[in-house]
């Protein structure tokens, strides 16, 4: 929300009031009550103020009593599509009630945060919200997808909230399909192929979409923008003809229209006009290749009047691949003839990211503690049928989230083609992998070898981050590792033992900075390392060795730069240990900015905002 009123009718509520508006710096307070406080808005009349900008408004937060609350909105309210959200809290921040607009407008959202900043109770009555099932009517909103029904929403909520026996189909994957898919009620069952639901058993459908179908009863449609269409035409191409045309066209193929989210051409057609309307009117980004871009793309079509022409083998099947960044079309292409004798070519594919398909996620597991690991890492791996942990790096406690049936495996005492063999059966099954890795994979996590194999094979993969052993060793010291004025960089390296380490990238060369330095297998070549790093740091400079941070068994030795080889020797640890040099650890003093009251930033100014009445 950005343009909010907090409306205060009593002087415990203006104090709260003037709370609130801290959260929400860009609001107005209004009041009728005396005050000398400059950023308070002191209004003759809240009627009249309501009257002026109630439609103006995105949110306006009543601190007051209910009754007064909606005795002032109710000339005001028109419909949801419309009318701001909505709360009221009593003066005593102790009960924060959703009054208007709970869901379209968000009220029931802002009565959550409000009640956050107050420490009160939010109270919502929408039946939805009660039963944390699906908000029907925000999620096109949420998810920008368009919304088609055969019959009133209303009515199609109501069958929802009722709890009334749903099929949820899902064609497509995107954020709000993950959603739906994570947050299922009892009394909805998904699927994955149109053909495999019964009508006779739902009285609801909610279909998540680029496909026309014809179901056997109500049904919801949502339709994400999924779809890329290439085109070709004659110079001359009369735009409304090719609009209500190629409408036709797609709903024949049984395609939404609406699922368009992309379109393009040959960059000869740059300037062609009717599809520079089509771009215009329904906010299609238009795109054109060369001639060069598109004669890289094997087509399922290749025309030979076309290479004679423009000199490749196809225009609509081309772009529609190259803009989907698929080798595959969903509709083949069609030629048609308009009657003004003007012709086109349609060719419509599926937008690669959207398609439901198998991948391997490759997970950061964290350092070691197994609450460390990301929410999105756990529910990966909770979902997973195939699963391949570093066994010696990655606490049992993680495999035992595994689901039950899942194939689990230490890849300790497997070579790399053998991971590769059993992921990669695993995937043709369209069965979901996880590559499950100590730490954060990006940093000595050997992926970029498995990515490239998953290149070669065609496999689709993705990452998904971990929490770093050098992040959990500044928690662990207590630490920020950047400190104003002192040290505002960190290095994460290893020292040079039988791998050898790039020219330009040596411990002393990295050393010359004094940035705080983590380094990483590092523990046997402790002395080498020492003696590196005193050519640059003090002698006395703090340093940590720590060896399995975060597990139960981790352990923590403490001392100066001159003594690091020492504390390691005496450790008795050379594997699974990080060292950290630098003055930031333990360091207390060099205050920063950012909380300083004398510095002003986007989100904390001085300037407030006020209703100044002639």
């Amino acid at each position: 929300m950005k343009k909010i009123a907090i409306i205060a009718t009593t002087d415990r509520g203006l104090a709260q009031a003037l709370i609130l508006q801290k959260e929400f710096p860009k609001s107005l307070v209004v009041t009728t009550r005396t005050t000398e406080n400059e950023n308070v808005s002191v209004v003759a009349s809240l009627n009249d103020y309501l009257n002026d900008y109630f439609h103006k408004l995105d949110g306006i937060c009543f601190v007051s009593a209910l009754g007064i609350c909606v005795r002032l909105i109710a000339p005001f309210i028109e419909t949801k599509a419309t009318d701001p959200a909505v709360v009221c809290v009593d003066d005593h921040g102790k009960n924060i009630q959703s009054v208007l607009s709970g869901h379209q407008g968000g009220a029931n959202q802002f009565a959550e945060k409000i009640a956050q900043v107050v420490g009160g109770k939010a109270i919502i009555s929408t039946s939805s919200d009660l039963q944390e099932i699906w908000a029907l009517d925000t999620l096109s909103q949420t998810y920008d997808w368009t919304v088609e029904t055969d019959q009133p929403l209303n009515h199609l909520i109501s069958l929802f909230v009722n709890n009334q026996p749903t099929a949820l189909l899902l064609d497509v994957k995107d954020k709000g399909t993950a959603y739906l898919e994570k947050n299922l009620p009892e009394f909805v069952t998904v699927f994955y192929d149109a053909e495999e639901i019964d009508a006779e058993k739902f009285e609801l459908l909610i279909a998540v979409t680029y496909k026309i179908y014809d179901f056997n009863l109500p049904s919801l449609y949502y339709r994400p923008k999924v779809l890329a269409l290439g085109s070709g035409c004659s110079k001359t191409l009369d735009f409304p003809l090719f609009e209500a045309r190629l409408k036709a066209e797609l709903e024949e193929q049984k395609i939404a229209f609406s699922a368009l989210k992309t379109f393009g051409s040959i960059d000869i057609k740059a300037q062609q006009s009717a599809y520079l309307d089509l771009s215009k009117k329904y906010y299609l980004p238009f795109s054109t290749f060369s001639k060069e871009e598109i004669d890289e793309v094997k087509v399922p079509n290749p025309s030979e009047m076309v290479q004679s022409k423009i000199g490749v083998d196809g225009v609509s099947e081309s772009s529609a691949m190259l803009l989907s960044k698929q080798d595959k079309v969903l509709v083949e292409k069609t030629k048609v003839h308009l009657e003004n004798d003007d012709k086109f070519t349609y060719s419509i594919a599926l937008i690669k990211d959207f398609e439901r398909r198998s991948a391997v996620a490759i997970i950061g597991a964290g350092p070691g503690d197994e609450e460390l690991i990301t929410v999105k890492g756990k529910q990966y791996l909770e979902e997973a049928d195939c699963v391949l942990y570093a066994g010696s790096l990655v606490p049992e406690e993680m495999i035992s989230w595994c689901k039950e049936g899942a194939i689990v495996r230490n890849s300790a005492m497997m070579t790399l083609e053998e991971q590769i063999t059993l992921m990669f059966d695993q995937y043709k099954k369209g069965n979901s992998v996880v590559r499950l890795h100590s730490g954060d994979p990006s940093l000595y996590g050997a992926i970029q070898e498995q990515m490239t194999i998953f290149d070669e094979l065609g496999m689709e993969y993705f990452i998904v981050p971990g929490i770093s052993a050098f992040s959990a060793a500044a928690a662990v010291l207590k630490s920020e590792f950047t400190i104003p004025e002192v040290v505002q960089s960190i290095v994460l390296t290893r020292g040079e033992g039988k791998t050898p380490m790039p020219p330009k990238e040596s411990v002393e060369a990295f050393a010359k900075t004094n940035a705080t330095m983590c380094l990483f297998l590092s523990a046997g070549i402790a002395k080498k390392v020492q003696a590196q790093l005193l050519n640059h740091f003090d002698e006395n400079t703090p340093v940590a060795v720590m060896y399995r941070l975060t597990w139960r068994d981790e352990e923590v030795y403490q001392g100066q730069l001159k003594d690091l080889a020492q504390i390691v020797k005496d450790s008795k640890k050379t594997r699974t240990v990080l060292i950290v040099v630098g003055k930031a650890i333990g360091a207390r003093k060099n205050r920063s900015q950012l909380y300083s009251p004398d510095w002003q930033h986007i989100f904390r100014t001085n300037k407030k905002f006020v209703v100044k009445e002639a």
